[in-house]
Formats: C-alpha cells, structure tokens, sequence
C-alpha cells in the first residue's frame, strides 16, 4: 500500500515539473517576439540597408530641401542591387521632391507619403528582392 502511494506520488510530481517546463518554454517563446514574428534583427537591417547621401534639389516653389535617406531591403541580393542603382534611387527622390510643395513636407504625414511613393517607385525598378522601408534620415527644408 505504501510503494503505492509513493509511486503515485512521484508520477504527480513528474507530471507538474514537465507541465511547470512546458509553460515556461512557451512563454518563453511568446516573449521572444523578433523570432516568433519573423522579423529581422537591427543587425540584419543594417546589413541589408543603403544610405543615400544628403541631397540638394529644388521643390515645387521656390524652396529647396537638403535630405538624406537609408532604404532597407528584404535581404543582401536586393542591397547589392539597389547600391547599383543608385543613380536611379536619386533621380527617383529628385523627380518626385520636384512636385512636392513646401508645405506637404512640413508635417508627419507628408514626410510619410514621400517615403511611401519613394518605396514604390523603387520596388518597380528592383530585380533581385524589394525595399521594406525608406528612412528620412536629414531633412532641412528652406
């Protein structure tokens, strides 16, 4: 009777370690939220991101804007691609801040729409992947 209530016992306490394990490990995993969503570590981003130097051009008006940018890529392939391109990525930002007034970019949601068309235009002319984001990283405008 006794080797039965101890055998019992010790299946119960075996059985609540592995579900006290389990419980920790999935908690665990729903914490690690860059992993369990796919996303990419900032490593990552930078290693698949270009920088496009500060550049001068006119707007719609008389004014003019100094502003620099760094595009992430879905991976190296696409970074490789777009650096080639460059030239393309500057007369795409230069053409559309042409149509753009002063006042369209003095706000968040202007700065968000040139970053979105920049993205779009980009990912028309990419071969080898797609733009995940294009980053305002300087903006003066006069």
């Amino acid at each position: 009777m006794k080797n039965k209530v101890l055998t019992i016992m010790l299946i119960m306490l075996v059985a609540i370690s592995l579900l006290g394990v389990l419980v920790v490990v999935v908690i665990n995993k729903m914490n690690d939220t860059g992993v369990a969503n796919g996303e990419p570590s900032i490593d990552e981003i930078v290693e698949a991101s270009v920088e496009i130097p500060e550049i001068t051009t006119n707007l719609a008006g008389n004014d003019y804007i100094k502003i620099s940018f760094t595009i992430q890529t879905d991976g190296k392939k696409a970074k490789e691609e777009l650096e080639k391109r460059n030239f393309q990525a500057k007369n795409i930002i230069i053409t559309e801040l042409s149509e753009v007034k002063t006042s369209e970019l003095a706000g968040k949601a202007g700065k968000e729409k040139l970053q979105e068309v920049i993205k779009k235009e980009l990912n028309e002319l990419m071969q080898e992947g797609q733009v995940e984001q294009v980053y305002i990283t300087s903006s003066i405008l006069q």
